[in-house]
């Protein structure tokens, strides 16, 4: 209940105000009758098809294993677990009888049918700022899925849903997206696209104490289903920085040159992309490598460095026990394919340029060495044997200790720790 009490020390006028938000039009809205899918523009569906992939809209709404769009994946969060909801227009456990004005309500102000308040899990602080086209092909796409009769386990929420009218109070400002006449064309497409639809700060700007995006540190790096999700502005970790083709290549297809392989929460993301035109991670990429306001000899630089550092520094370190037996391991079981490059046949990017050795935290590796990276059925790209059962605690803890040290980033804290706490959060 310390999350309560937090809410509840705002000043008074934000709590009247929240008490107003809560009070006013935000009733219910009635029921209507399922429409009949061919009522629906076909290109307006394809367009709202289109644009669900680039809302990575399918991995929040369909439960592991699950039916589409059927609900029941779980959102982890510091507060407790929300479920995906079912958006299927089933008329009994989905949408089919949301009228198009209670889906943009619920979009735009994060409201349900009832006027009771969504967690903002559902994030409709980026999707308030969607354009009226935008949300009326979601709609048509959402209603024309196949029905699912399909009931989401209960949220197991600290929070009760009231409290978010606090929350809203202070953090969540309704408002359309505005764009810059001053940028070009595709700058504003890639604005309007990161900051509503893909929400793509949501993962990668941290968070307050109360779950609040920090507005002055956006795109700084945060956290997404216990993977740390990079920083994207000119505090990016990246070993090679980005660059427009680069970034749009990789949103593409998760696997460029000189960059590491999609993973983590970032697959499907990629996944989806995949789907969209290419006019549309091209803008995504234009904007986002925007954010990074290094000068261009400033990147350059940081990018021959990397490309200039050895693969393998064990002759170096071997005063240290950790590297020394990292750098052992690292000779048995990762050498092989690291050493070589990604030019040889199976092998694999050398790990100076892995951006998971150079941000604040082993967690992401940790995740990589463990599960390995699997393509899909489908899938062409490169993969990586899981080690999770060939590794105790402590050699992967030496094993990171020495990556790190491939880098000119200082070495992690308490790197044993990070490791035991990975191992509870997969039990």
């Amino acid at each position: 209940m310390m999350i309560v009490r937090a809410l509840m020390t705002m000043p008074a006028a934000s709590f009247v105000v929240a008490w107003l938000m809560s009070c006013s039009s935000s009733g219910p809205i009635e029921p209507t009758e399922p429409r009949r899918p061919a009522s629906f523009d076909t290109a307006r569906v394809l367009e709202g098809a289109r644009l669900a992939a680039i809302g990575n809209c399918i991995t929040c709404h369909t439960a592991p294993q699950g039916r589409a769009y059927a609900g029941g994946y779980p959102l982890h969060t510091p507060f407790g677990t929300v479920y995906g909801t079912n958006i299927t227009p089933d008329a009994e456990t989905g949408i089919g009888r949301w009228s198009e004005a209670q889906f943009v309500r619920a979009m735009r102000e994060g409201l349900d049918r009832e006027g009771q308040h969504l967690y903002p899990a559902f994030p409709y602080e980026y999707f308030t700022r969607l354009s009226d086209d935008d949300l009326h092909a979601l709609y048509a796409f959402v209603m024309t899925r196949e029905p699912v009769r399909a009931t989401p386990p209960a949220n197991r929420m600290l929070v009760p849903r009231p409290a978010i009218a606090l929350w809203k109070a202070r953090y969540f400002k309704p408002a359309r997206f505005q764009g810059d006449a001053s940028r070009p064309a595709m700058w504003n497409r890639g604005a309007y696209v990161v900051e509503s639809l893909a929400h793509c700060s949501a993962c990668h700007t941290p968070r307050g104490a109360l779950g609040a995006e920090k507005k002055d540190a956006y795109l700084a790096g945060g956290e997404a289903g216990g993977w740390h999700a990079p920083a994207l502005d000119a505090t990016s970790p990246s070993p090679v920085p980005w660059n427009p083709a680069t970034l749009a290549g990789y949103l593409r297809t998760g696997l460029v040159d000189e960059h590491a392989i999609a993973a983590g929460p970032m697959k499907p993301v990629v996944m989806n992309l995949s789907q969209v035109p290419e006019e549309d991670t091209r803008a995504i990429a234009e904007y986002i490598v925007s954010i990074d306001a290094r000068a261009s000899r400033e990147r350059e630089g940081r990018a021959k460095a990397a490309l200039a550092a050895p693969v393998s520094r064990a002759a170096d370190l071997v005063g240290d026990r950790a590297i020394r037996n990292g750098a052992a391991l690292y000779a048995g079981a990762c050498g092989d394919c690291h050493d070589r490059g990604r030019a040889a046949e199976g092998g694999a990017l050398p790990l100076p340029l892995a951006i998971g050795l150079t941000i604040p935290t082993p967690r992401n590796l940790i995740h990589i060495i463990r599960g390995g990276i699997v393509p899909g059925p489908h899938d062409a790209r490169p993969w990586m044997p899981e080690f999770g059962g060939a590794l105790s605690d402590s050699e992967l803890a030496d094993l990171l200790v020495y990556l790190r040290s491939l880098t000119d980033r200082p070495p992690w804290r308490d790197v044993e720790a990070e490791v035991k706490r990975a191992s509870k959060g997969d039990e």
